[in-house]
């Protein structure tokens, strides 16, 4: 027999990592990874780690030839920024890459007789809202409220939800009276920080881009305005989502995607909280034209009711906490080390 495993793809990422080591810590010890990177020790002691592309079909047969997936939470992502120097390429990973194992999810599922849990990280790169006005007019949004996203990223993030939305359904609908064929739930995020991966491109990371930069003594240059606000979240309570979102009886989940969020804040209210962190930062804006757009365009918070309702969404981390306790001490560990 096929042994059981949990499937976690772009585990190289800021969830991934975050992601493998609450889920082992949860004593999930049936883990197998998959990155195009090579991961790093600490994942490899916690998991099978299978380097290479989620768009190589031959891999993914393999996978299926060798494991009984129950459970895939699907990371793999090209992020906002890179995105918009490479949409197409961004298309394939994000899109066709995440309909790869979508199909691979319903195939397990039909085998299994039991639906496959598929568990998707969306993205405030989701909504797109058309001016300040508007934005100011719209302070917490719902998730089907202005989904108009700008950027390819926002674009395969939204697409890919409604596709997870359409097979759970297909499925349902083909397998009549049978259990649901596809078990697809998604969460969609705000901007993460984490103490411990080193941001990697996303727009909303001038937030823990001005943590680390201080933390190394390094000037920083903020490419938003001071005054722009968009929702945060701590990377535990990020993890802590994905995970309470999986374990959630199927029965009192009312939608397929959720809002989660935790504080928002403006750059100038995150340097202020980094400066008296570290009184020598040296922080300053200075406005990239074609970033600041795209993060204009994103709501100044987000409505998770849903989430609270029905599965119970709670952060554990405010913002004193993210950073008084979470960011702060564990990034001046990094840097001293």
């Amino acid at each position: 027999m096929r042994k059981k495993i949990t499937l976690i793809t772009g585990v190289v990422g800021e969830v991934g990592q975050a992601l493998v080591k609450s889920l082992a810590e949860g004593r999930d010890t049936n883990l197998v990874t998959m990155d195009i990177r090579p991961a790093p020790d600490e994942i490899t002691h916690l998991s099978i780690h299978i380097q290479g592309d989620i768009l190589d079909k031959s891999l993914l047969a393999r996978l299926v030839s060798e494991y009984e997936i129950t459970t895939i939470y699907h990371m793999a992502a090209l992020l906002s920024t890179r995105g918009e120097f490479t949409p197409v390429e961004a298309h394939q990973v994000n899109v066709e890459g995440t309909m790869g194992l979508l199909q691979l999810a319903a195939e397990q599922s039909e085998w299994r007789k039991e639906p496959v849990l598929f568990i998707f990280p969306s993205s405030i790169a989701a909504y797109g809202m058309p001016d300040l006005k508007t934005k100011a007019d719209f302070p917490r949004v719902r998730e089907w409220e202005w989904n108009y996203p700008i950027t390819m990223y926002g674009c395969n993030k939204l697409y890919c939800e409604m596709l997870g939305t359409y097979f759970s359904e297909y499925y349902r609908q083909l397998a009549a009276e049978q259990p649901v064929m596809l078990d697809f739930r998604c969460v969609r995020f705000p901007g993460l920080i984490s103490a411990f991966t080193v941001p990697s491109g996303g727009t909303s990371d001038y937030g823990p881009e001005m943590l680390h930069a201080a933390a190394k003594g390094e000037a920083y240059t903020c490419f938003v305005r001071a005054d722009t606000a968009i929702p945060f979240m701590a990377m535990p309570d990020a993890v802590t989502a994905l995970v309470k979102l999986a374990q959630a009886p199927k029965s009192g989940l009312r939608r397929c995607v959720y809002n989660v969020t935790s504080f928002s804040l403006s750059a100038a209210q995150i340097r202020d909280l980094v400066v008296e962190a570290f009184p020598a930062a040296q922080i300053s804006f200075q406005p990239d034209v074609k970033r600041q757009r795209i993060v204009d365009s994103w709501p100044a918070d987000l409505n998770d009711e849903d989430a609270r309702r029905d599965w119970g969404w709670q952060p554990a981390y405010d913002v004193n906490r993210s950073f008084n306790e979470y960011l702060i001490p564990n990034i001046i560990q990094r840097y001293q080390k």
